[in-house]
């Protein structure tokens, strides 16, 4: 017996790509967090010229066990998290609080 698997639609495949950034900014950990973000988005670029309905349907197979592991890291990473951030969190930290303050000034 066979089963027919359905090709996944855009909405699908756009919400699988939602849920692996959300996943991504719940590491705490900058580098672990900037590698999930690039790597899912070069997956995403990488599979966009797909066409045959076989190979979409892998991917997204992928892409949905991709997350399930990504949530799995997320929660185990949250207890072995860095005590002390990264120059590049405290670089992206001054800049925000920079941009913060100046939009403070005009408002």
């Amino acid at each position: 017996m066979a089963t027919h698997i359905t090709t996944p639609t855009r909405a699908e495949v756009a919400s699988l790509l939602r849920a692996l950034l959300r996943t991504a900014r719940k590491f705490p950990d900058y580098n672990i967090r900037e590698y999930t973000k690039r790597r899912t988005l070069d997956g995403f670029r990488q599979n966009s010229s797909l066409s045959d309905p076989a190979h979409i349907t892998n991917a997204y197979a992928d892409g949905v066990s991709q997350l399930e592991i990504a949530q799995r890291q997320s929660v185990i990473y949250s207890f072995f998290h860095p005590k002390v951030k990264s120059i590049l969190e405290m670089k992206q930290q001054l800049k925000t609080d920079y941009l913060q303050a100046k939009m403070n000034n005009y408002a």
